[in-house]
């Protein structure tokens, strides 16, 4: 299993790991789509905001994206078979206008991170991600693949090569291999940022910074200097642009 080193919409429309608890322990339910009695979140788990102006989707990519194998229970985890089908609901629902991503996340499979970020980046409908405590590795590319991102002043983002868990032969194949499984993540990050290929690389290379590994960290300004991220932003803010870009869908809006 690859990893480069995020569990998605909360089960039941909860929105914290108590609500989900309560929510589990008081009606049973495990991977539904059915919500908590909480003031502005519709049945969906989307939040109205302004007053019943904007529907909007919230999905939270936190810990270790979990790919085909299921990890322990004591790792917080994002699994991908949640993500995808309710990112193509957001994007065939006549209701819901717009999807905030927020990440805090370590990393973590490969080809499941991809497969959320291509997944987030060829929806028609707004999306804004915010990174917030960490949108670490295979995190990199999902929150480069809003149409407008956001990260925490606080937050930080690690970019460093691919990994792999397990075992592996040495030899010639196997490290071409990982050239291009290490090429796909470069591509899509520099296709839907601002980064140059060759800079994303040497700081995936870098050896001065971290002290049992290489790669490099970024803080939030840093990765707004560096071109990965559009803005420095809070909440309030993701929500202002997710809201701006919603009305310009509009019939009639220019």
């Amino acid at each position: 299993m690859y990893y480069y080193n995020v569990y998605g919409p909360n089960r039941c429309g909860a929105v914290s790991s108590e609500q989900i608890s309560e929510a589990e322990e008081s009606s049973g339910c495990e991977e539904t789509n059915e919500a908590l009695p909480l003031t502005g979140i519709t049945d969906t788990g989307s939040i109205i905001s302004d007053n019943g102006k904007y529907v909007i989707q919230f999905m939270t990519i936190i810990g270790q994206i979990e790919g085909h194998y299921i990890l322990s229970p004591r790792n917080k985890t994002t699994k991908y078979e949640h993500i995808i089908p309710q990112l193509i609901a957001v994007e065939q629902s006549t209701e819901i206008q717009g999807l905030l991503v927020l990440l805090n996340t370590v990393g973590g499979d490969v080809e499941a991170g991809l497969a959320i970020a291509e997944l987030m980046a060829g929806m028609k409908k707004p999306v804004v991600s915010l990174v917030l405590g960490g949108g670490h590795s295979i995190g990199v590319p999902i929150a480069v693949a809003a149409k407008k991102s956001f990260i925490a002043r606080s937050a930080t983002m690690t970019i460093h090569p691919v990994r792999m868990s397990g075992m592996m032969l040495g030899v010639p194949q196997a490290f071409e291999y990982f050239q291009r499984m290490q090429r796909r993540i470069t591509d899509f990050v520099t296709a839907h940022s601002k980064i140059s290929a060759k800079r994303y690389n040497s700081l995936a290379l870098n050896t001065g910074e971290l002290v049992m590994d290489i790669g490099t960290i970024l803080d939030g300004e840093s990765a707004v200097a560096e071109g990965l991220i559009n803005s420095i932003g809070s909440l309030s803010d993701a929500l202002k642009a997710l809201c701006r870009m919603i009305d310009k869908q509009k019939p009639g809006a220019k």
